[in-house]
């Protein structure tokens, strides 16, 4: 048994058995010890007892813990000039109309915590239009102060105008103030994101479902993203072979070299992917019975465009599985190879996987009501959240991006009490107060937000059932 085949959370659980990491030291010490050797994926083949109730105990408590975002400095980003903001370890709530700055505040978190926005189809989107227009040489400027374990971690990206090009923008990666590349940035602060078009996850297109999978994956695997970035990259220039021997002919065994490294790095992203989905579809499972009161039973099924014969999966994913993978997709590259060659692209791959959302074991994709495909998406972001705790060890920042005015009364409580009782840090938006009752209120720290301005406010609390708020000068 090598603990490498496993994801970081099962390989936590597997390291329960081992003798040598119960013993030796406090309990505490050898819990942090744990946490970080199972964060470089060690290699341990021996088995042993399952260590004592005491040390299990322990492990549970250093194992729960929320990285935080302490403090957010943006310039120039979208309609934000100037924005200085110390961030609340709780929940933080922005309250503001439409088109104020309140989903461009959360697109910052995001954008610093994974370096893709998730509207901007091109960074000089990112830009405040102003500077565009009025400086020689435009630029926008993200800083966050990350809290997380027992150290901080600064974040750092910003965005300059090419002098010989303004339609493009270079992006510059800094952690403590050292260059990195963007894959280097994943990981250091998670975030789960939900927007209300987050809806479209359960009817829309399976590329979209795809991307969110990679998303969520990259953050807590860095592994799978490079395994992610090479085989796209190997796609590609197996799509340029495959159309080169379609119009100019030649030999098709040149195919072999980009199909093994295809399989190799493809069989690790769908391994991972349905590991991943198996402990998602857990998760969502649970929040979804709690949302409809028990009244539908909400199911995640992964469909691999590799055809597979290994059964029902049950989120161990040993290397006997992985070379299974591998041996069924070799052989149906094999198999495809003159179609793959008439049509110029490569048929089969993680880069032709689906993911479903069934309800009642139903497709809520195509038959589900709109109130549905919300209900079954809002389960997969907090099911996403408790993915990412189990798998790091830490409790990533949830975003909600004005969601509470699209839920009924039930879910709203039910997500109200999930963000006053969880342990992690989130960032919420609202139009207005109405919806949210005085407890959850005086629990939050409120910012106005006005025109790309922020400023420090208190609801003011009564019996009434409507709710209002009134400003007090902030920064």
């Amino acid at each position: 048994m090598y603990f490498t085949d496993f994801s970081p959370a099962l390989s936590l659980r597997l390291l329960l058995q081992v003798p040598q990491y119960s013993t030796g030291g406090t309990t505490s010490e050898s819990a942090f010890f744990i946490l970080r050797e199972n964060a470089q994926r060690p290699q341990i083949r021996d088995e042993g007892k399952l260590a004592s109730s005491a040390f299990v105990l322990t492990l549970t408590v250093c194992y729960n813990r929320a990285m935080r975002l302490t403090h957010l400095s943006l310039h120039n980003f979208r309609n934000y000039v100037r924005l200085e903001l110390d961030l609340a370890p709780g929940v933080t709530l922005l309250l503001g109309d439409n088109a104020q700055g309140k989903t461009n505040l959360l697109e910052a978190v995001y954008y610093l915590a994974t370096s893709r926005s998730p509207h901007a189809s091109a960074e000089r989107e990112l830009v405040n239009w102003l500077a565009i227009e009025d400086e020689p040489l435009p630029y926008a400027r993200l800083v966050g102060q990350v809290f997380r374990g027992d150290s901080d971690l600064t974040l750092e990206i910003t965005l300059t105008q090419q002098a010989n090009n303004d339609t493009r923008y270079r992006k510059q990666i800094r952690l403590n103030g050292v260059a990195k590349r963007a894959m280097d940035l994943l990981g250091q602060l998670n975030v789960v994101l939900f927007l209300p078009d987050d809806i479209a996850l359960v009817f829309g297109s399976p590329s979209r479902r795809r991307r969110y999978l990679n998303a969520t994956l990259c953050q807590i695997d860095p592994v799978y993203c490079r395994s992610l970035s090479r085989y796209n990259q190997i796609v590609t220039q197996r799509n340029a072979l495959l159309r080169d021997l379609r119009e100019r002919g030649g030999d098709p065994a040149q195919l072999a070299f980009w199909n093994e490294h295809l399989v190799a790095h493809g069989a690790y992203l769908i391994t991972r992917r349905r590991e991943a989905l198996v402990a998602l579809d857990e998760l969502a499972h649970t929040i979804h019975d709690e949302l409809t009161e028990s009244l539908e039973s909400l199911h995640l099924r992964y469909v691999p465009s590799v055809e597979q014969s290994l059964g029902a999966p049950d989120g161990i994913e040993s290397l006997q599985d992985l070379e299974e993978v591998k041996t069924a997709f070799e052989q149906q590259l094999l198999g495809l190879r003159q179609r793959e060659i008439a049509a110029g692209v490569t048929l089969i791959g993680p880069h032709r996987d689906e993911l479903r959302f069934l309800i009642n074991d139903i497709d809520a994709g195509v038959y589900g009501s709109r109130g549905q495909q919300r209900t079954a998406a809002l389960s997969l972001k907090l099911a996403e959240v408790d993915l990412m705790h189990r798998e790091t060890g830490e409790h990533p920042v949830l975003l909600l991006d004005d969601v509470l005015s699209e839920l009924d009364v039930h879910r709203r409580r039910f997500l109200l009490r999930y963000l006053n009782d969880g342990p992690q840090q989130a960032v919420i938006s609202a139009t207005d107060l109405d919806v949210l009752p005085e407890a959850f209120l005086r629990r939050c720290e409120l910012w106005r937000v006005r025109m790309g301005r922020l400023s420090k406010a208190e609801p003011k609390l009564s019996d009434e059932p409507g709710l209002g708020s009134g400003e007090k000068k902030g920064h």
